[in-house]
């Protein structure tokens, strides 16, 4: 899980000179007896962030209770970045790398291909937002490609926000509290370039069924997606193609099997669908393009 430090995430720790040798042996066999499967990575991960052997002490408790292992550290890693995690904020996903990896390609695509020579920076918005490492990740790829871009968050979780105001910072992103598109200012309509939205897909029936990392750590706001967990995909589709901009592009993470109705939403506002997966991170994200 270990990542180096980016621009938009928080420093990297430094293994503290005032930890004792042998810690090591010591913090896996806590851990191990807590139930923890990777003691040892999670071991080595505690004593380079922690920075006393106090602070060391109480990460171990706090991660032998249940917590997170990234609320624990207070980062998580996502696409190379440290991203920073609050307690009770819902951590990134691995699988949803493939979601940032998509939302790059296709704004690089349509930056090169369909935006006019001269144009303004590429608008990008972030639904759902949560720690902002979407946003993080796709601004960091379109930096490093010399892409002028301007980028705004929102989420109705104040905790969220709040947290991912400091993994944008570094990009100069505006985040925002409130219902989806409900805070966006109103000068974004039909202006945005790329909208992402990491919705909350998991079918309310389902959701006792989660690990319990999830299930009583990270609110359930960021899991629940409605009766067949599609409720907020369809609220952000049905509104997308008044603030994407022609030839624009949505994008949002579903599963395989809800990918086949996603779709249909997806249609039925306007866009025009394409279901790409990864099978390796079992990540499947659906990409709506507004008309040009």
């Amino acid at each position: 899980m270990s990542a180096s430090a980016a621009p938009g995430s928080t420093p990297p720790p430094s293994p503290s000179e005032s930890l004792p040798p042998g810690r090591l042996a010591d913090v896996t066999g806590r851990l191990r007896a807590a139930g923890c499967v990777f003691a040892e990575d999670e071991a080595r991960l505690m004593l380079a962030t922690a920075r006393t052997p106090a602070e060391l002490d109480a990460m171990v408790a706090r991660r032998a209770a249940g917590l997170p292992l990234e609320h624990v550290l207070g980062w998580a890693e996502f696409c190379g970045l440290r991203i920073a995690v609050d307690p009770g904020v819902f951590v990134p996903r691995r699988r949803t790398e493939f979601l940032a990896s998509q939302a790059v390609a296709v704004t690089l695509a349509w930056v090169r291909e369909t935006a006019p020579a001269g144009a303004d920076a590429v608008v990008l918005v972030d639904l759902c937002c949560g720690s902002g490492a979407v946003g993080a990740a796709v601004a960091t790829a379109l930096r490093a490609e010399a892409v002028q871009f301007e980028l705004h968050a929102a989420d109705i979780d104040p905790a969220a926000a709040a947290c991912a105001r400091r993994n944008v910072a570094a990009f100069g992103g505006t985040v925002y509290v409130g219902d989806l598109y409900d805070p966006l200012p109103a000068r974004l309509s039909g202006h945005v370039g790329l909208l992402t939205a990491n919705v909350p897909y998991i079918p309310a029936g389902a959701i006792d069924t989660l690990p319990a990392e999830a299930r009583v750590h990270e609110p359930r706001v960021a899991l629940d997606g409605g009766a067949d967990g599609l409720d907020i995909l369809r609220r952000v589709v049905s509104a997308a193609p008044r603030w994407l901009a022609p030839g624009g592009h949505l994008l949002v993470e579903t599963s395989e099997e809800q990918a086949p109705s996603a779709s249909q939403a997806f249609a039925k506002a306007g866009l025009i669908p394409r279901v790409t997966a990864s099978e390796e991170l079992d990540a499947t994200v659906i990409i709506g393009t507004r008309p040009a």
